[in-house]
């Protein structure tokens, strides 16, 4: 006589199981640095919008440690800073082992780079690699003219 199948959830015992990672105290903010925008009083130089994207951001999943893979675009109207690019890989790449929810790392990213580098406006937008079959982009907006200072 056969034996009967077990369902997955008797089968498979790893439900429970979650990989260890860091909290969001990992990410690394100081390591931001900005350089002077000498256009940043002139009319073609108030309204040129910077726009840097990567396809290599990984955070994990605060439930399951289980690896996020994300595609980020930061887009800005400098004031008198621009990001440096080299200290914006590292911050990123501070984000790799750190347990966050999208939606609460978006407003996170956005929260840190204005504050280092006051920009007139900025939109940080995270389109999220699907999971389960869903994906999601996730978007937060700063506009220094209608909101004034952003508290951090």
């Amino acid at each position: 006589m056969e034996e009967p199948v077990s369902s997955a959830r008797e089968q498979f015992k790893a439900l429970d199981k979650s990989i260890p990672f860091k909290g969001v105290e990992a990410i690394d903010a100081a390591i931001l640095e900005c350089f002077p925008y000498e256009y940043h009083d002139k009319p073609h130089g108030q309204s040129m919008e910077i726009v840097t994207t990567t396809d290599e951001f990984t955070s994990v999943c605060p439930f399951s440690g289980l690896p996020d893979f994300a595609h980020v675009s930061i887009a800005y109207v400098p004031g008198k800073l621009c990001l440096e690019l080299r200290s914006l890989k590292y911050y990123l790449l501070s984000y790799r082992d750190v347990g966050i929810w999208y939606e609460h790392l978006v407003n996170r990213m956005l929260e840190d780079l204005v504050a280092v580098c006051r920009p007139r406006r900025m939109t940080v937008e995270i389109t999220c690699k699907p999971r389960g079959g869903l994906s999601s982009t996730v978007r937060a907006q700063y506009d220094s003219f209608t909101m004034g200072p952003l508290e951090h």
